[in-house]
């Protein structure tokens, strides 16, 4: 039976705490990382400078955009003239012509940071995730460049060391507004399997990143949304060796092979492991109780439910009902997770040969919309005159 993955709500819940972030704030100010350009004080390139910068008139201040392009913008001061195009079109919504003077820029300062996030931010404003990433990887190159860069003459290690890590941290904000359009971009990606192959390349962009590994998890939750099992696994058993307590990686890699009935010694851990964590599992900052409890709680019963899966692949009917009816109140919140539950549940009660008990369970399945609806109907007319058990329910 084909059917969305059940444990995308449940494993993604506190992304969605933080996509809550506020999203469309202006760039904050950057560090310098790329070409310095200095502007002599009282030179005429800065007493045109302060004049654009005080004009609010869009058509007289791109005027004089283009006469300061025009007189100015030679050698180096090109980047400065560059970047003013570049913030004119962006506030514009000219989006085409802040990508055209974007790459002009970069063409004369690939390094430029500040001209890399504006290239994001145009990017997701357009609503154009592919050049969104696209520019994103050139903010990566550029920060790999600028942490390899060795001293420059005559400053030794320790000093180049530190003013590179006070540089990247007066940078930080810049830096992870332009990750937050990113990660945002790929997870609001519709398609399954583009949304994973897209957070899978934010993780490769950023290692460093506090979304990487959030990133990774949505990754492997995709792509057994898109049902590409071997990817799904490459990526949850990647997470989970760097943290071996990720519930949602744990609960995932349980679910996959409950399903399928292989592994069932690993999934049965996997399953125990995520519940004990939980257990023992404190609130993220920004979490409410209320969130926290709902969390929590879906993910016990979620693993409760794969328990009760595995023990039916083993036929191990009654701990199978006992899991599975402990899981039901849990996973009420969630309307695919509580309809495969029960229909389990029937299965493990048709083995038991208790058809009443098993026609209660398939009725509470077939009474939610969810994938399970059409199979737990079909099961109770085949249970109007007589039934055969079976070992597991079909996935």
């Amino acid at each position: 039976m084909q059917r969305e993955t059940l444990l995308v709500r449940a494993l993604l819940f506190v992304v969605m705490i933080f996509l809550a972030i506020v999203i469309g704030a202006a760039v904050p100010a950057c560090a310098q990382i790329g070409k310095s350009v200095p502007i002599p004080a009282n030179s005429d390139a800065d007493r045109a400078l302060t004049v654009i910068n005080g004009t609010s008139d869009p058509a007289q201040k791109l005027a004089l955009i283009d006469k300061f392009a025009a007189e100015q913008g030679q050698g180096d001061m090109a980047i400065v003239a560059d970047d003013l195009y570049v913030n004119y079109y962006i506030a514009a919504k000219n989006y085409d012509k802040a990508f055209e003077y974007g790459d002009k820029l970069f063409a004369v300062d690939p390094d430029n940071l500040a001209n890399g996030v504006n290239m994001v931010r145009a990017a997701q404003e357009k609503g154009d995730t592919e050049k969104m990433f696209s520019y994103g990887d050139k903010v990566a190159g550029i920060l790999q460049r600028y942490k390899a860069l060795p001293p420059p003459e005559g400053k030794n290690e320790e000093s180049w060391a530190n003013q590179k890590k006070q540089t990247l941290e007066s940078a930080r904000d810049n830096i992870t507004y332009a990750q937050q359009l990113l990660f945002n971009g790929a997870y609001r990606t519709p398609d399954a399997a583009k949304r994973a192959g897209l957070l899978a390349r934010f993780a490769q962009m950023f290692p460093d990143s506090p979304y990487a590994d959030q990133a990774l998890g949505v990754a492997a939750a995709s792509y057994q949304q898109a049902q590409n099992g071997p990817k799904m696994l490459e990526v949850a058993n990647a997470l989970l060796g760097k943290d071996p307590n990720n519930v949602g990686m744990l609960i995932l890699r349980a679910d996959y092979y409950a399903e399928k009935g292989e592994q069932l010694d690993k999934a049965e851990a996997d399953a125990k492991k995520a519940m004990s964590v939980l257990e023992s599992a404190k609130k993220p900052d920004g979490v409410s109780d209320e969130q926290w409890q709902q969390q929590t709680m879906l993910q016990k019963g979620l693993a409760l439910s794969d328990l009760g899966q595995i023990n039916l692949q083993k036929k191990e009917n009654a701990q199978a009902v006992e899991n599975l009816r402990t899981a039901a109140p849990m996973l009420k919140s969630d309307a695919n997770s509580y309809a495969r539950n029960q229909y389990r549940l029937g299965f493990a009660l048709l083995n038991l040969k208790k058809v009443p008990e098993a026609k209660a369970a398939f009725t509470e399945a077939a009474s939610v919309n969810s994938p399970y609806k059409g199979p737990a109907q079909e099961k109770l007319k085949g249970l109007g005159s007589t039934h055969t058990a079976v070992a597991r329910p079909k996935s």
